[in-house]
């Protein structure tokens, strides 16, 4: 599984690099990934449950959703509905992405990551253990 690209989107997004992952983004796109986008998966579910935990109340997802939306002045953000049912489905409620098309979900997944990550501000050892994490994760639900 080459996860290299994703593990360095991940650390563009935490360092707030958006060339950097704007050109990460642009070779995923020229040679595909396949499985390897279980990393940003696993790394949207390891950083929801730090940031939020477990035991998060829909309206603690509606709460972060709202505020990490009204920092983008862009009318054309992702749902707010869809955005929390992604949250909610990473913390013990999958059915709630039932009637999402997974690039919505992809999508609301890197929105929340980067978000959880820019607001984490990790040190850069931190972020290595983040992304090792991340990866095992990925890893694991591949074999």
């Amino acid at each position: 599984m080459d996860v290299k690209p994703l593990s360095d989107l991940i650390r563009a997004f935490a360092r707030a690099d958006w060339d950097a992952a704007d050109a990460v983004v642009a070779d995923i796109r020229q040679h595909g990934l396949s499985d390897s986008l279980r990393v940003i998966e696993a790394a949207f579910a390891i950083a929801v449950h730090r940031h939020l935990g477990a035991n998060a109340t829909p309206n603690d997802v509606a709460a972060f959703v709202s505020s990490a939306r009204a920092q983008y002045e862009q009318g054309d953000t992702l749902s707010a509905l869809e955005t929390e049912g992604v949250i909610r489905a990473a913390l013990g409620e999958p059915a709630l992405i039932d009637n999402i098309p997974a690039e919505t979900i992809l999508g609301a997944e890197i929105f929340v990551l980067g978000q959880i990550l820019l607001e984490s501000n990790l040190t850069p050892a931190e972020l290595d253990e983040f992304v090792a994490e991340a990866e095992e994760l990925a890893a694991e639900h591949l074999s």
